[in-house]
């Protein structure tokens, strides 16, 4: 079922919203060759429980037998990781790209939003990537309005990332948000003619193109956790909370 929220709990989740991209704007600044993921995400949950608010992702269910829980604050996945990378002892090296997923939570509701950082100097094709990943986001919800379908916010990514020679991810999609992190509807990111549902007023949604150099194909690691691309080319993440209003999408985690 997909839970539509009144105006007052759209500003709510602004708040949690605010912080997460607070939080993003921080490690814009921190992303360097020699910082470990580790130290990000000390960082991060340091910033996000000063605000009163606590790391979504932190402590997740998860979704396959005898593997814990996700440790951290933040995802942090390095050039081939797609998504869920764990943060650890690793250091970030020049040229590398790296994504970092962060939620937040207060006041009852979550926030959720990704970006992909260059570390240092890296190749006109990792930027490309990073851009037309970015650019995917601002296509597909050029369709997030009132009476569209779900599908078309899908269609536009789609044909953005194919169009500039990359593949989207179709295992992991985005989703709707609000009391709980992963709501109803699912938002995949190339056409699903499954997903048809109607854009309505009060609808919240965490869109989010995950962006391959290569082949769309993914593994997850034995960590039951870390997605990574299949031919080991890299992969690019950018998300937004958005709220459907009566005129326009709103995104709510950018400053």
């Amino acid at each position: 079922m997909i839970v539509k929220k009144s105006k007052n709990e759209i500003d709510l989740m602004r708040k949690s919203s605010e912080i997460v991209a607070l939080a993003l704007k921080k490690v814009e600044e921190l992303v360097s060759p020699g910082i470990t993921t580790l130290e990000l995400d000390r960082i991060v949950e340091e910033f996000i429980r000063s605000k009163g608010a606590i790391p979504s992702f932190k402590g997740y269910k998860a979704i396959y037998p005898n593997v814990e829980n996700f440790p951290g604050s933040i995802c942090s996945s390095i050039n081939d990781e797609v998504v869920h990378g764990i943060p650890g002892l690793r250091e970030l090296k020049d040229g590398d790209i790296i994504s970092i997923d962060i939620g937040a939570y207060i006041d009852g509701f979550h926030g959720d939003a990704a970006r992909t950082y260059p570390v240092g100097n890296i190749s006109p094709e990792a930027q490309k990537l990073i851009d037309v990943t970015k650019q995917s986001f601002f296509e597909g919800i050029k369709y997030a309005t009132v009476g569209n379908r779900i599908i078309d916010i899908s269609s536009a990514i789609e044909d953005c990332v194919v169009k500039s020679g990359f593949t989207v991810v179709r295992e992991f999609v985005g989703h709707g948000i609000g009391k709980e992190m992963h709501e109803e509807p699912q938002i995949p990111n190339y056409r699903c003619r499954t997903q048809r549902a109607r854009l309505d007023v009060g609808m919240t949604l965490a869109i989010e193109p995950m962006v391959n150099q290569g082949t769309h194909e993914i593994k997850v690691l034995e960590n039951g956790w870390t997605v990574v691309t299949l031919d080991g080319k890299l992969s690019a993440h950018y998300e937004n909370t958005i709220a459907i209003t009566e005129e326009h999408p709103l995104i709510l985690t950018i400053l």
